[in-house]
């Protein structure tokens, strides 16, 4: 009997000592992300009226706590322009939780993170209320309020970017909402606001510039001349190009839209030109795994991002050589970001680098101390510099003389590719502009859903004449 009770009572105190195990374990490694999620109400409560860190642009606050002189909530958000830096910031409600920086840097703004535990002892021991901490972005408010601006209300996304460092200068997506909306007290007015956002047919709460896929264009004959660069294919090389050139097992033909005769192109003439046929055609002969080799090194197929993360941009595979033709040219199956068009032109302008593009330069204290600083990251080497060289040029000429004209600006060195893309039967064309100004080492890309009275091209000049 004692034999079976001492069985039963070793037994019993070890699954206690697992549980205990469990729980501290639980507790030391699960802490950030049980006080991080949304869903936790006791956390969500105890916060949701404290003094929140402000996010900054330039040093400027785009997003602050104030007090409201009330109870429970001693502190309201305050977005101080939220439509213009919706995508950045995201959101913090009551109701609806967070998304964005506020939401990614969660435990920074509210100063529970690890790296500020000694700031949190250092003001318990002063005997001061803990304050949460800041977020330094990397935008630059000039060139965010440019892009804004010359998007004008249409429906589109930009990205500008630094491509020696990969720091996100401008991030705008239109039409937008008013984030303000979502964090107030109201919580009724709250939830009328959410459902007009999200209603059947609204997409103000699209984030265009990282969030959405869409067919680039001829914007891709970036990614197919880098891939022709890499494979033999000079500036001189000479293309067959057709006005029209039938596809392969098809009864389909593709023309170009483009006046680029019925002979051939060299392929420093066809990028100038953008000449669908020439693309076409060295998409076919070069491969589609080639091709699919070269977007995977400017980083389709991931998810991009240091503090955020984007959708990843697609090139298809299984084509049948119909298909490749029609992917060579930015149509078919391929889908990308503005931001990946920013960094495929940045890496050029870089000498074939790819950063990793960051929106968060420094993370401060409730002091302004410096706790935590970006250092630029290198993802890949998606060219030889002498070939990032050649296409960096080969771009200058699209805007000098060929589709790109628009995004001239006087006394700088400015490259680029335009693009517009079909969408389905009776819709409207997509229009894009992908480039780079070398003096200061910026490169853009602009989407517009629908190409009306103004194409990408005006946009991303207003973007990369605003930069400092």
């Amino acid at each position: 009997m004692n034999k079976s009770i001492r069985g039963v009572a070793i037994f019993v105190g070890v699954m206690f000592l697992a549980l205990l195990v469990n729980a501290t374990a639980g507790y030391w490694i699960r802490t950030d992300d049980l006080v991080n999620d949304p869903r936790n109400t006791r956390v969500r409560d105890e916060e949701f009226g404290g003094p929140r860190g402000p996010i900054l642009a330039a040093n400027t606050p785009i997003v602050q706590s104030v007090e409201t002189g009330s109870t429970p909530y001693a502190y309201q958000r305050e977005y101080l322009d939220g439509p213009l830096y919706a995508p950045v910031t995201g959101y913090y409600s009551y109701i609806y939780g967070r998304s964005g920086l506020e939401q990614q840097f969660n435990a920074e703004l509210t100063g529970t993170a690890d790296s500020q535990f000694t700031q949190r002892v250092v003001d318990t021991l002063a005997g001061r209320s803990p304050v949460g901490g800041q977020l330094l972005t990397t935008i630059q408010p000039k060139v965010q309020q440019a892009a804004w601006d010359a998007l004008g209300g249409q429906e589109g996304g930009a990205i500008a970017i630094d491509y020696e460092t990969g720091a996100i200068l401008a991030w705008v997506s239109t039409p937008s909402f008013d984030v303000s909306q979502l964090a107030g007290l109201d919580f009724p007015a709250t939830q009328t606001a959410w459902e007009g956002f999200t209603a059947d047919g609204s997409t103000v709460m699209n984030d265009r510039a990282t969030q959405e896929i869409n067919a680039p264009g001829s914007t891709f004959k970036l990614v197919v001349a880098a891939a022709a660069l890499a494979n033999g294919y000079t500036p001189d090389s000479v293309i067959d190009t057709p006005s029209a050139l039938p596809l392969p097992q098809s009864t389909h033909e593709l023309t170009n839209l483009a006046a680029c005769g019925n002979t051939t192109k060299t392929l420093d003439q066809a990028l100038t030109l953008s000449c669908n046929t020439s693309f076409a055609n060295v998409g076919m002969a070069l491969g589609q795994d080639t091709i699919a080799a070269q977007a995977e090194a400017f980083g389709f197929g991931s998810s991009l991002g240091d503090g955020f993360s984007s959708a990843a941009s697609v090139f298809p595979t299984g084509m049948s050589d119909a298909e490749l033709a029609m992917a060579s040219i930015g149509q078919f199956d391929v889908a990308t970001t503005p931001l990946q068009m920013a960094m495929v032109a940045g890496a050029i302008a870089n000498g074939g680098t790819v950063m990793e593009p960051y929106i968060v330069q420094e993370i401060r204290g409730s002091n302004e101390s410096v706790v935590n600083s970006h250092d630029p990251t290198v993802l890949n080497q998606a060219m030889t510099q002498a070939n990032a060289a050649t296409l960096a040029e080969m771009m200058t000429h699209v805007v000098e003389s060929g589709t790109g004209t628009g995004a001239q600006i006087s006394g700088m060195t400015v490259g680029g590719k335009t693009g517009t893309a079909e969408t389905s039967v009776g819709g409207g064309d997509h229009s894009w502009f992908a480039g780079y100004i070398a003096e200061k080492h910026v490169a853009v890309a602009v989407y517009l859903a629908n190409e009306a009275s103004t194409t990408a091209t005006p946009i991303a000049r207003a973007m990369m004449d605003a930069a400092s």
